[in-house]
């Protein structure tokens, strides 16, 4: 495999430009949700679908706003696609109203069973009968597509195997009968070679473009304000953030529980010397960095002030490896070589995949893995998420920001359409390669307001990592 060779890096004063912040929101047109369900009955078509009915809830929507527009906010929503016919989405008595602002095309029916408890459920009918009023009947082959498919690792697995609630899940086999069958077919959505999700129109890329510059400059925003003595919330605080719907829950904490990665901020006041870490996510985005709240090694623990030279600098130079190497056509294993040339000793501790598919949830899937050879594609929206678990007290450091793949054809697309994000893009590019000294093909377009940005030391904001 063709792989970036390996370049040394430093820390040095580095200026971060404003790249600023969007002053117009991209839209998905509603021409853009009927191609998409013409796009499923071709897919239910060759995967020998009868019907496809589609769930959602508040933690797992993206299917079903991918297809609709429509996002439940409290309760649960159901999706039926069958040929021929308009789509059905039962919602409950939340629902109902909200509806109306989604921008794709389906009948809605209300169904009281999916909103929350004690409310109203005077005009319930039973589920069975909803779905053959939909369109389903016996011995049909049906698809139930929720957030996750399950493959042969998964031991046991069948394709019967269901993620959605089991009244869902046993409504659809009693419509079905013994003569039908109920499968898994997430993958029409969310295959990393050609899921219908895996690869991006120049709309929905602005739109995670419009994202991560939110969750980039909250981050960034962070990196440059906080200081000992705040609490945690204190930290959150310098965000800014928007309002802008969440893909996942914001993480920030220090000290102690830093080294989970995952936990929420508390009242702890932050402590010179902690070990810190934060991501926030937003619809088609994710953002995260992590360090010490020091101002230089000097204030590290004796045993590890070499942790630039032992961490930092493998790390970024496998980040920058890896961005040297993903492009359209690549195969997607090479990233993961990329990665695990420089920092696969088991010190660094890097388990998960080196990178994978962002969309309206922030894990789509990953094509990345040793020796895959599934092919980039333009119109990918790729997570960097290389994320060191030393378990040491070396802790971590991070860099998780988004790009896109883009053809020639697509770039020219958003540069008329979206010239503000556009002229976003280039500004970073730019700033990648000319000071950090990253070599970017064309078709890369970053997402961040902190591109490949690190500071090890967060009380030295610029102070970051570049190549040599």
């Amino acid at each position: 495999m063709a792989v970036a060779s390996r370049r040394p890096s430093r820390l040095a004063e580095i200026q971060l430009p404003e790249f600023g912040e969007p002053t117009v929101q991209p839209e998905i047109p509603a021409a853009t949700y009927e191609a998409r369900l013409e796009q499923v009955r071709r897919r239910m078509k060759a995967e020998g679908l009868d019907a496809l009915v589609v769930y959602g809830d508040r933690e797992h929507t993206a299917n079903l706003t991918f297809l609709t527009g429509y996002d439940p906010r409290f309760e649960e929503a159901l999706l039926v696609v069958t040929p021929g016919r308009i789509p059905t989405l039962f919602v409950g008595n939340e629902g109902w109203g909200y509806a109306e602002l989604a921008a794709g095309s389906f009948e809605r029916v209300l169904y009281q069973s999916v909103s929350l408890l004690g409310q109203p459920r005077d005009e319930v009918r039973a589920l069975s009968d909803l779905l053959t009023d939909a369109g389903l009947g016996a011995g049909m082959r049906i698809g139930s597509a929720g957030w996750k498919s399950f493959s042969a690792e998964d031991v046991g697995s069948t394709p019967e195997w269901l993620e959605i609630p089991s009244f869902i899940a046993d409504a659809l086999r009693a419509v079905a009968g013994p003569g039908g069958n109920v499968v898994n077919a997430n993958d029409l959505f969310m295959n990393p070679r050609d899921g219908l999700r895996a690869i991006n129109d120049v709309d929905q890329l602005a739109a995670f473009e419009f994202a991560a510059t939110f969750s980039s400059q909250a981050l960034r925003n962070v990196i440059f304000g906080v200081r000992p003595g705040m609490t945690e919330y204190d930290a959150v605080r310098l965000m800014q953030l928007n309002g802008f719907p969440w893909a996942a829950h914001l993480m920030l904490s220090g000290g102690p529980r830093a080294r989970y990665g995952l936990p929420s901020p508390s009242m702890r006041r932050l402590e010179r010397g902690d070990t810190f870490t934060m991501a926030c996510s937003l619809w088609g985005a994710l953002n995260a960095r992590a360090g010490f709240l020091v101002a230089d090694a000097s204030e590290l623990p004796a045993d590890i002030q070499d942790y630039v030279d032992r961490l930092v600098g493998p790390y970024f130079e496998a980040v920058v490896a890896w961005y040297e190497t993903i492009g359209i056509g690549v195969p997607a294993g090479e990233l993961w070589e990329a990665v695990n040339n420089v920092i696969g000793d088991p010190f660094f501790g890097v388990g998960l995949n080196p990178g994978h598919l962002i969309h309206l949830d922030e894990w789509l899937h990953s094509p990345v893995s040793q020796g895959s050879t599934i092919p980039l594609v333009s119109g990918m929206a790729f997570q960097v998420d290389v994320i060191p678990a030393t378990g040491s007290a070396y802790f971590t450091t991070n860099i998780e920001d988004g790009i896109a793949l883009a053809d020639e054809e697509l770039r020219a697309a958003f540069a008329s359409r979206y010239p503000e994000a556009w002229r976003r893009i280039q500004k970073r590019r730019s700033f990648m390669m000319e000071v950090l000294g990253i070599r970017l093909r064309p078709e890369v377009l970053p997402f961040s307001n902190i591109p490949a940005y690190l500071t090890p030391f967060l009380l030295s904001p610029r102070r970051a990592m570049a190549m040599a």
